[in-house]
């Protein structure tokens, strides 16, 4: 079965970050935790969101289209990145989340997909 992790922290902290330059690519750094899961297949996909100051929220309220600047919810953490995985149980991927780096100061949200 699939979960989506979803990885947040520190929205203050990621609005600092810089925008990346256009066209720039990043040398990939070695990372223990994704590495580990792909050696064991348990890996689909996954990536890092731009901050939250770039995010836009949109609604429809009775045929009206209704666009904010910013993430839906005004929380102190926002969700930063995702990771796609496979796991046998929700406990295997609970576990496999509480290994991910950002658990040690944000938080993993694990969510089971529905119809994959």
């Amino acid at each position: 079965m699939k979960y989506l992790l979803l990885v947040c922290w520190d929205a203050e902290r990621m609005n600092r970050q810089t925008d990346p330059d256009p066209g720039a690519v990043e040398e990939p750094e070695s990372f223990p935790w994704l590495d580990d899961l792909l050696s064991r297949e348990k890996w689909v996909t996954g990536d890092q969101l731009a901050p939250p100051r770039r995010a836009r929220s949109v609604r429809v309220r009775k045929g009206e289209r209704v666009v904010t600047d910013g993430p839906f919810a005004e929380t102190k953490e926002a969700i930063g990145g995702f990771d796609l995985i496979e796991a046998d149980s929700i406990e295997e991927a609970v576990e496999i989340a509480a290994g991910h780096p950002v658990a040690e100061f944000g938080t993993i949200e694990v969510r089971p997909l529905w119809g994959t």
